[in-house]
């Protein structure tokens, strides 16, 4: 007996209606990622190793979908390494690629690749599938899509400043009320850090405070004591465990911590142009909050963070983040090309709409009328109305076996199908449509015009 065929934990398979859901989302972001001047690329699912290892950290690196080489991929495997089960240097001779981890590092690798095609700044939006070996959980999956968007050629901080705005244009245009734009600056952490005295731990100390929320203040204690941060350098930053008020306020508060600091103070005036600029140009439903123990574990970030918490009433992580990154493409040789992106959690975005039942029921409308297959000489009669319906932008479709009528009408009520198109002889002959309200019952005989007009009304 054939085992039951499964998919691999952290991926899904997706239901017509799912889909037309997911397209909903897409479509919007989408449309206003072109509204806001980006244009789309693309980039291969997987890439050379090279172009990937090393630029997320060493937790990002765990996550790394590899691919084995083709064919006998050991047999350029170093036997030393494989004798010693050494799997993380075995890895490096028997795996030259592997699936992309996110869309940002991919597209640095273009840029470079393809810089003298580019008109700089260059704004450019990408809506693809990404792979991480992650633990699934709610909201977190394998197999996954990030929609990006991306400016690379700029330093303007005015960049940042319609990138909250593209968030806030987004989640508005999605019906989500009640969402939080984090905004936070790595120069300040690394301000905070150097003040403290750990500035030698600067990615140990981030790691650590972007978990506040996860693991509370003890675990981010803990965790930092671990790493070798002083319970001195840990007392100093006890404010930040607690750090609440306006924006104004905070910037307030961090100006007195960050005062000896070169760094932090300029993290600090960037930080300040944006916050004040947006609130001066305003926010539909969205709103700015600065999250000073917003780090984000993705080590290229320089300046600006960014991270979209769904409204409260949705126990979910965050649907959106990114943030400004002065020199990505260096590390594929392209110097001082600064740039600024952020993304949109589509999964997530999906999920937190459909507890929030947002989705207008006009997403998953199938078609309008099935019509009702008689025989070949009824089909043929009724398939010559659908196509020019069809023509009129109307989804219409037959039913296409000569089935019992109680059948196709029961086909037509499982698809949520809500008229009826019954032409038999008589209608024929009189060059005729009975129309079929399913839901009332009502129905009614018109000639093809009656039939457009009241499917288009309907």
């Amino acid at each position: 007996m054939a085992s039951k065929p499964s998919i691999p934990k952290g991926t899904r398979d997706f239901s017509p209606t799912e889909v037309a859901k997911r397209h909903y989302i897409i479509q919007i972001i989408k449309n206003n990622f072109e509204k806001f001047g980006f244009q789309p690329i693309e980039t291969p699912s997987f890439e050379n190793s090279e172009t990937l290892m090393g630029k997320y950290g060493e937790e990002g690196d765990r996550l790394i979908f590899k691919i084995l080489n083709s064919g006998d991929y050991l047999a350029k495997a170093n036997v030393a390494h494989l004798e010693n089960k050494d799997s993380t240097k075995l890895t490096a001779s028997i795996s030259e690629k592997a699936l992309r981890y996110d869309l940002t590092v991919p597209f640095a690798r273009y840029v470079v690749q393809h810089q003298n095609e580019i008109e700089f700044p260059f704004k450019r939006y990408q809506i693809q599938p990404v792979w991480r070996a992650d633990r699934p959980q709610k909201g977190r999956f394998r197999e996954f899509f990030q929609c990006d968007a991306d400016v690379v050629g700029s330093k303007s901080l005015w960049q940042e400043v319609e990138l909250v705005q593209l968030y806030d244009t987004v989640f508005s245009a999605l019906g989500l009320e009640g969402v939080t734009i984090k905004i936070n600056n790595r120069k300040i952490l690394s301000g905070i850090a150097d003040v403290i005295g750990a500035s030698d731990k600067l990615i140990d100390f981030t790691v650590a405070l972007d978990k506040l929320d996860k693991i509370g203040e003890d675990g981010v204690k803990k965790e930092m004591m671990e790493k070798g941060i002083s319970a001195a350098a840990i007392l100093k930053v006890q404010p930040l465990f607690h750090f609440t008020g306006t924006i104004s306020e905070k910037i307030s508060q961090l100006s007195v911590l960050l005062a000896e600091s070169e760094e932090g103070m300029k993290g600090l005036e960037e930080l300040r142009f944006i916050c004040d600029n947006v609130m001066k140009l305003g926010l539909s439903n969205s709103t700015l909050d600065l999250d000073v123990t917003l780090a984000r574990g993705l080590n290229y970030y320089t300046g600006a963070i960014f991270e979209v918490a769904p409204p409260q009433a949705v126990a979910m992580g965050s649907i959106g983040g990114g943030g400004r990154y002065d020199d990505l493409t260096g590390i594929f040789g392209l110097k001082n090309m600064s740039g600024v992106g952020i993304s949109f959690g589509l999964d997530r975005i999906y999920l937190v709409i459909e507890e929030l039942n947002l989705f207008p029921e006009t997403v998953t409308a199938t078609s309008k009328a099935l019509f009702i297959n008689y025989g070949d000489a009824e089909a043929f009669y009724g398939l010559q109305a659908i196509q020019k319906l069809r023509a009129a932008g109307i989804k219409v479709e037959l039913y296409p076996d000569n089935a019992k009528v109680a059948k196709q009408f029961q086909h037509a009520d499982k698809r949520g199908i809500p008229f009826a198109v019954i032409a038999g002889e008589q209608e024929i002959a009189s060059d005729t449509f009975v129309l079929k309200n399913l839901i009332s019952g009502e129905q009614r005989t018109v000639d093809f015009e009656g039939l457009k007009q009241d499917l288009l009304r309907s």
